[in-house]
Parts: structure tokens; C-alpha cells; sequence
């Protein structure tokens, strides 16, 4: 197979779909890769160390494109839009319940499209989406606490505290894997923690991690005012897998809060679990509304693309190298690879996508 893998343009977006490494194994399978200059010199990969993995470095994204397959980071942009074709297979990160314009654009391409996040195993685990939410996760304490900092525009809150004053309150809504991770670090700093969850099976599970370090909450509207009233830090970390993600924090609950705290919501990228957020950007990740710190930016592991490409390659080149060997045969032969398939012959085929927008063509498949 013929497979492009593109610069991201994204903002900030430093990360690349695939490694060297990554193109050396699909190479040794026989496929051809064609990787856009400087595609990977954000996350310290050379051309020549693609060249050296029998990659061939191509010039423009149209080079990119017109392969069988393109395997990226993030959602196309609309200036590459025009490059998506009916032949096509793309393979990345979409969330499209949370961008109609998008999913119109990929309807209307015939592309085929198969979202990292929303590859699952029968366990329900998401395999694709779990290394990336670790580095958000950790990532949104270490913002977080950079942006309580006086010259930030924060309230001058030390998380940690010292000796004789008290360390900040983090306030963690979801316990899954972004959840775990924030409330890991902010427990390394010392901080005050408190999680809440619906789910009381994965509370116990927390409890067995983390003892008495944090404060482990049944989600309740009650709840969730009461400690977020009293954040200094708030991490946004729910995930309903491939839909948007619920308002659990409105505006008139953030109008309440400590002046000059700060919010970080890492489901901005399917939609924000907190009304007042909206998508940032890594030139401009902060704003200010009702005296509160706003950080929304959606590709938060960009900033440290190092780390952030090889832990996502890790997890996608298996999946890869199987579209690649098979084509579409492989969502037949995987169906944790098939619980990816988004969009397919101009229509929706995943379920929540299909329910965000119930006005655009669907052909939902059977379980």
C-alpha cells in the first residue's frame, strides 16, 4: 500500500503520525511511505532518518494525499479538506461529534475514516486514546499550575502549600484515565484532591490507588458545586467514547468560584464538560471569563511532541500495518479496529457520531 504521512498544521501541533521506526516496520512489509518535508522535525525526526527507514520525503501535502492511506494526528484542517478523495483511508484522531463543519467535509469527501479515539476493545478500554489522555492528564496539572501564578493572571496559589499555609484544592471531574493522571501529579505536588465519578465501581478502584491522598465523590450536581466552589484548580476529564461530552459545570457555578482560579477542560475536544469553555490554541491558550482562568486548548500532548509521538505510535502501528497488509479487510478481521470506523462511503457509520447529527446521511452498522 501507498501511505502519506502529512506536516500537521494544527497550531502548535509539533507531533507527526508516524516515526521512523514506524516507517521502517511498514516498509519492511513491502508498503511505500511518503513523508511531507520536515513532517517529523518537530518531534526531533530528521528527513534523513525517514529516508534511512526507506520512507521517501515529498514536498507538498498534495504528494501526501493522493496516497491510499494517510495516517496523521489530528482532524484535517479545511485548507485540506480539498485533498480528502473517495480512494482514500484516513486514519487519526477526528472527535467529530463536536465538529459538524468536519464531519460535513468528510462525508462529502467518500473518504473513509477511521478515528483513533474511538477504537475500542471488547473491555471498552481505548487503546489509541489512552496514551495521549495520560499526557493530557498530567499536562493539565502542570498548566494549570503554571496559569495560578500571579504573572499568569492567576489567584498566586502555590499547590503545594507550605509548611503553615494550606496547599491549593484541585478539583478532578471523571476518574478515568485523564482523571487518574491529573490526580496522580497533582497528589506529587502536594495539592488537596478531589475526585468525582458515576461510576462507583471505578471510585473503589481509585480508593485501592490512591487511599486516603484524595477525596473520592459520587457526581451529583450538589457535589460537583460544592467542590468546585472551592477549587483553585478545576480539570474538566469525562469521556463518553465518540459522543460529546456533557455540560457537568454551568456558567452560573463558574461565576461562583475563587476569583482568579483556574480552569483547564480536557474535553474541549469533544465539546467541554464546562459550559464557559471554548477551544484555545497554543499560541493562545488562556482567556479570562467571569474573573476565571479558561486553558481549552484540544491537542494539549503537542506541546511536548517528543514524548507524545512516539507513546501514540507505539499504540497505532499495530492497527496501521494491518489497514496497510489488508486495506479494508482489516476492520473485518479486528473488530476493536473496526469500532473505528467513523465514515464510510459518505455516510456516518458510528453510532454517537450518527446521534450528534441526526440530519446527515447515516448507515449505521450493525453490532
Amino acid at each position: 500500500m501507498k501511505i502519506g504521512i502529512p506536516k500537521e498544521i494544527k497550531d502548535r501541533e509539533f507531533r507527526v503520525g508516524m516515526t521512523p521506526a514506524g516507517v521502517a516496520a511498514l516498509t519492511a512489509r513491502s508498503h511505500q511511505v511518503m513523508i511531507e518535508t520536515n513532517a517529523g522535525v518537530g518531534s526531533g525526526f530528521s528527513n534523513d532518518e525517514y529516508i534511512q527507514a526507506g520512507g521517501k520525503i515529498v514536498n507538498a501535502p498534495e504528494d501526501v494525499y493522493s496516497q491510499e492511506m494517510v495516517i496523521k494526528v489530528k482532524e484535517p484542517l479545511p485548507s485540506e479538506y480539498a485533498l480528502l478523495h473517495s480512494q482514500l483511508i484516513l486514519f487519526t484522531y477526528l472527535h467529530l461529534a463536536a465538529d459538524r463543519q468536519l464531519t460535513e467535509a468528510l462525508i462529502q469527501s467518500g473518504s473513509t475514516c477511521i478515528a483513533y479515539e474511538t477504537v475500542q476493545l471488547d473491555n471498552g478500554q481505548l487503546p489509541l486514546l489512552v496514551p495521549m489522555s495520560i499526557i493530557a492528564g498530567r499536562l493539565s496539572v502542570q498548566f494549570g499550575a503554571h496559569y495560578l501564578t500571579k504573572q499568569q493572571g492567576g489567584s498566586g496559589v502555590l499547590l503545594g502549600g507550605i509548611p503553615g499555609v494550606r496547599s491549593g484544592h484541585v478539583v478532578v471531574l471523571g476518574g478515568g484515565v485523564v482523571g487518574t493522571e491529573a490526580a496522580r501529579m497533582a497528589i506529587g505536588l502536594g495539592a488537596r484532591v478531589t475526585i468525582l465519578d458515576v461510576n462507583l465501581q471505578r471510585l473503589g478502584e481509585l480508593e485501592a490507588l490512591f487511599g486516603s491522598r484524595v477525596q473520592l465523590l459520587y457526581s451529583t450536581a450538589s457535589n460537583i458545586a460544592e467542590a468546585v466552589t472551592s477549587a483553585d484548580l478545576v480539570i474538566g476529564a469525562v469521556l463518553v467514547a465518540g459522543k460529546r461530552a456533557p455540560t457537568l459545570v454551568k456558567r452560573e457555578l463558574v461565576q461562583r468560584m475563587r476569583s482568579h482560579s483556574v480552569i483547564v477542560d480536557v474535553a474541549v475536544d469533544q465539546g467541554g464538560c464546562i459550559e464557559t469553555v471554548h477551544p484555545t490554541s497554543h499560541t493562545v491558550p488562556v482567556y479570562e471569563e467571569a474573573g476565571i482562568l479558561h486553558y481549552g486548548v484540544p491537542n494539549m500532548p503537542g506541546a511536548v511532541p517528543w514524548t507524545a509521538t512516539q507513546a501514540l505510535v507505539n499504540a497505532t502501528l499495530p492497527y496501521a500495518c494491518a489497514l496497510a497488509d489488508f486495506g479494508l479487510e482489516a476492520l473485518g478481521r479486528d473488530r476493536t479496529l473496526a469500532q473505528g470506523l467513523n465514515i464510510q462511503n459518505g455516510r456516518i457509520v458510528y453510532q454517537a457520531v450518527a446521534e450528534a447529527f441526526p440530519d446527515l446521511p447515516t448507515s449505521i452498522r450493525s453490532s
